[in-house]
């Protein structure tokens, strides 16, 4: 299983390069184009062994390609929601289940940077269960919030610029 996590994310990165070769690369950001399966494993334990309590989510870089980055989210409860206005993700659930809402509005928004919206939750959208083996894309500028999280969900999530 973890093979075909690795394959995949090394296709998706790869795919996602051809399709904007225009991305640079920054000097300061080191390009990793492949995570093996004992890797995702260690990271998956490191992220574990980092979670503090109350900690909704903690983020292990995975992949780096310019302004491409892929990373290891390790969710043992929910947390905000959020809109990445000019970015699209896309996740792989690697393991455990939950409940992602997508649309909606977020409600009692702030920034969290130029580009980003969230810390709080959304109101209306469209909500799915989600479960190890699931792809999801979310399109930019979509609201999207992980409000449910059944022990714990461990992703694959990489952004996309988009123009």
């Amino acid at each position: 299983m973890h093979r075909m996590i690795i394959s995949f994310a090394f296709t998706l990165v790869a795919a996602v390069a051809f399709a904007k070769q225009s991305a640079p690369q920054s000097p300061d950001r080191p390009t990793k184009t492949f995570t093996s399966s004992t890797e995702l494993t260690a990271l998956i334990a490191k992220a574990k062994s980092e979670h503090k309590e109350g900690q909704p989510i903690v983020v292990e870089p995975m992949l780096e390609l310019g302004s491409y980055d892929g990373h290891l989210e390790y969710r043992p409860s929910v947390g905000p929601a959020a809109i990445h206005e000019k970015e699209a993700e896309i996740f792989y659930v690697i393991d455990g289940s939950g409940t992602l809402t997508t649309g909606g509005k977020i409600i009692k928004e702030t920034r969290s940077d130029s580009t980003n919206f969230g810390r709080s939750v959304i109101e209306g959208g469209t909500s799915r269960t989600i479960a190890r083996g699931d792809f999801i894309l979310v399109p930019e500028n979509t609201p999207h919030w992980f409000n449910a999280i059944d022990g714990v969900l461990v992703l694959f999530s990489m952004h996309v610029p988009r123009p």
